[in-house]
């Protein structure tokens, strides 16, 4: 992914005043821009999403998917925008009227060829440095996903394929079978 503007220095202020047409995110102050989802990409997005909604039903956690900007460094800078594709967030008090102020429980990104390296590199950094409690990447191409949970500020890394029982640590009790979160794809 490439920088927007390299020698421009970005905060959620500007985030806020940005065309909502497109999407941005920011990474300690450099704008990238974001090309729209695939098909696969969504498809994804709303059988994890669908899962996750229907396992929070009436308890304290709530899920939102993307576009929703989360602002890792609220408390400090607030020059860190993300907005991942899929979030958990337990602490009602980080949810605002239009962000996620501080780190979510849960995120999960879902690769696309242009994001791939982003999300595996800039993205895990920025999140354990947030300390989100658990991360997973998922890849439509291989049809797996890597979970990873935050122990002693370090991630410890998990991987499970297209057939397997996810378990989400931060949610005691839900367990994601991905064969159902993969079901619709059809190689296209």
């Amino acid at each position: 992914m490439e920088a927007l503007l390299q020698d421009e220095y970005y905060t959620y202020d500007d985030y806020k005043k940005w065309d909502t047409k497109d999407r941005y995110e920011i990474i300690d102050g450099v704008a990238y821009a974001m090309a729209p989802p695939a098909i696969t990409h969504q498809r994804i997005s709303s059988n994890l999403h669908r899962e996750i909604a229907n396992f929070l039903k009436g308890k304290p956690c709530e899920v939102f998917h993307a576009p929703v900007g989360v602002r890792l460094n609220a408390d400090k800078g607030d020059n860190t925008v993300l907005e991942p594709d899929i979030v958990v967030v337990c602490d009602r008090s980080k949810i605002g009227s239009q962000s996620i102020a501080g780190a979510p429980d849960l995120v999960i990104e879902i690769l696309s060829p242009s994001t791939a390296g982003y999300d595996r590199v800039d993205k895990f950094n920025q999140y354990l440095i947030a300390k989100v409690r658990e991360y997973w990447i998922v890849d439509p191409d291989s049809k797996t996903v890597s979970v990873h949970v935050l122990k002693d500020g370090e991630y410890i890394t998990r991987a499970y394929a297209k057939t397997a029982k996810a378990p989400v640590h931060v949610l005691e009790g839900c367990v994601i079978d991905l064969a159902d979160v993969f079901a619709d794809e059809t190689g296209d």
